[in-house]
């Protein structure tokens, strides 16, 4: 599959299978027609109109609205409307930096076509006159992408930490690196996407950093959710792609 394919799929979605979501009149979300019907089964969070759906003016703080929502989120997952809830939840709000809406589980964002965000980290490694790249492989079991490339580093940004603790808490948990070094990482820009999938919409912006990594550490699995890390050489750099691939805890050079 071509990049052009995997930047198509990430931006395509139609806009006459959702409806506006508004909280306190603001419009923070997307929800699939789908979706909207099972809604109906709770009156007293929503109310439906011309313009869309909203949550109901009676919830006015955002721990009230957060409660509600996880009622409504442990229905959406019963039903099979959505995957399992995860155990961690995402803020709500209409843009990045603004005012906390609610909290609510980060299986049920897409189902509301919320804003998502997160941080991915590029590990850079200089030799010669060559950049390489530690790319990870997902693990098998993930919810998703399974058995996908990936950055050395990513991971959503839930409650109650900065970009730079996820960043750390991240490094740690993904690549078992210290906290020393993947504090050296540069923020280099971001990147948004919105993508229907299923009856949900992703509407994510990703945090990109670029860490330069020194030739002596090697990123390690911790948590489970990569296979193993392998350092390639662009092939946009050259034909001859060297690499180094760690796997089941043995480093091999191919």
């Amino acid at each position: 599959m071509a990049l052009i394919d995997h930047l198509t799929r990430c931006n395509r979605w139609t806009p006459g299978h959702f409806q506006t979501f508004w909280i306190d009149g603001a419009a923070v979300g997307r929800i699939h027609g789908e979706i909207t019907k099972r809604l109906r089964d709770f009156p007293a969070v929503f109310s439906h109109h011309e313009r869309g759906v909203s949550l109901s003016d009676r919830l006015s703080d955002p721990s009230a609205r957060s409660e509600s929502l996880r009622e409504v989120a442990a229905r959406l997952a019963q039903d099979g409307l959505i995957g399992p809830l995860r155990g961690e939840d995402y803020r709500v709000v209409a843009e990045w930096g603004e005012q906390n809406l609610l909290q609510l589980d980060r299986a049920a964002i897409p189902a509301f076509g919320l804003k998502a965000f997160g941080i991915h980290v590029n590990g850079v490694v200089r030799q010669s006159d060559a950049l390489f790249l530690w790319i990870g492989k997902r693990a098998r079991d993930k919810n998703v992408e399974p058995g996908k490339l990936d950055n050395m580093v990513a991971g959503g940004q839930p409650t109650g930490l900065s970009l730079r603790d996820n960043l750390l808490k991240e490094a740690a948990e993904e690549a078992g690196l210290a906290p020393e070094l993947a504090g050296r990482a540069v923020p280099v820009g971001a990147l948004t996407y919105c993508m229907e999938e299923g009856f949900g919409l992703k509407r994510d912006t990703l945090f990109l950093y670029d860490l330069e990594m020194p030739a002596t550490v090697i990123p390690v699995p911790v948590d489970g959710e990569v296979e193993h890390f392998t350092l390639w050489r662009p092939p946009i750099c050259s034909s001859k792609c060297a690499r180094v691939s760690l796997s089941n805890s043995m480093l091999r050079w191919c």
